[in-house]
């Protein structure tokens, strides 16, 4: 089964001016804006798996933030097909993008909660 961490991060930072990845580097501020994708749990099935991902949005304002998790929100919503050795069926948004804490001032955080349905390419 694909790793969605491993499909959708590369995905991220190809789509949008961000680095991504599944945690965030001791760098942070120097790296914005940032997107973290986790997965967070979700079932598996033989075919398919139906993974929980938290998806969080780093950037030096809370403007950037909240834009760039918007659009990060609308592009996962309409992503559909072959992407990195997968094939995405469904997204759904199980929570919307919205601040979260983060112990440095200098850095805003937008995180939301989505699934995806995927299969192996």
């Amino acid at each position: 089964m694909p790793d969605i961490e491993a499909v959708l991060n590369p995905w991220a930072e190809a789509t949008f001016e961000a680095t991504a990845g599944a945690e965030t580097p001791d760098d942070l501020e120097d790296e914005l804006p940032f997107i973290r994708i986790e997965r967070g749990g979700g079932p598996d099935e033989m075919f398919s798996e139906h993974p929980r991902v938290f998806v969080d949005v780093f950037a030096g304002t809370a403007d950037q933030a909240r834009t760039l998790a918007n659009s990060l929100r609308d592009a996962l919503l309409f992503l559909r097909g072959p992407v990195n050795g997968a094939v995405i069926r469904d997204v759904r948004c199980d929570s919307g993008p919205s601040r979260q804490p983060w112990t440095n001032p200098a850095v805003h955080r937008r995180g939301a909660t989505y699934t995806v349905s995927l299969r192996d390419a």
